[in-house]
C-alpha cells in the first residue's frame, strides 16, 4: 500500500503545479487585462476629465465677469457719489472763502489800510494823470 500513496502523491504533484501555472498564468492575463483597460478607460476618463475642467472653468469665468461687472458698477456709483459731494464742498469752500475775504477786507478797513479794490481804483486815477502831465509837457 505504501507504494499506491506514493503513486497518488507523484501524480497529484503535476496536478498541483499545472493549476499552480494555469492560476499564475490567470494573474499575469487579469494583470494585462487590468493594464489594457486602465490604458483604455484612462484615456477616456482623461478626456471626461478635461471636458468637466472646461466646463468648470466656462462658469468660473462667467462668475468673475459678473462680480466684476458688479464692483465696476459700485465704483462707478462711488465716483457719481464723490463727485456730487465734490461739488457740494466746494461751493462751501467759495461761500467760506468769501466771508473770509469779506471779514479780513473789513478789518483792513478798520485800520485804514486800502483794500486791493481801492489800491486798483486809484492805480487807474494815477495811469489816468502820468497819461495827462505827459500830454501837458508835450505841449510845452
Amino acid at each position: 500500500m505504501a507504494k499506491v500513496s506514493l503513486k497518488k502523491k507523484v501524480d497529484a504533484q503535476p496536478t498541483t503545479l499545472s493549476e499552480v501555472k494555469s492560476y499564475a498564468r490567470k494573474i499575469w492575463l487579469a494583470g494585462l487585462g487590468a493594464y489594457a483597460k486602465v490604458g483604455q478607460e484612462g484615456t477616456e476618463y482623461f478626456h471626461e476629465l478635461v471636458k468637466t475642467g472646461q466646463t468648470v472653468e466656462k462658469k468660473g469665468k462667467k462668475v468673475v465677469a459678473e462680480q466684476l461687472e458688479a464692483a465696476n458698477s459700485q465704483i462707478d456709483n462711488v465716483k457719481d457719489d464723490v463727485g456730487s459731494f465734490k461739488g457740494r464742498v466746494e461751493v462751501q469752500l467759495d461761500k467760506v472763502e468769501k466771508a473770509f475775504d469779506a471779514r479780513v477786507a473789513s478789518a483792513l478797513n478798520r485800520f485804514g489800510i486800502a483794500s486791493k479794490h481801492d489800491v486798483e481804483t486809484l492805480s487807474a486815477k494815477l495811469d489816468g494823470l502820468t497819461a495827462l502831465l505827459e500830454r501837458v509837457a508835450r505841449k510845452h
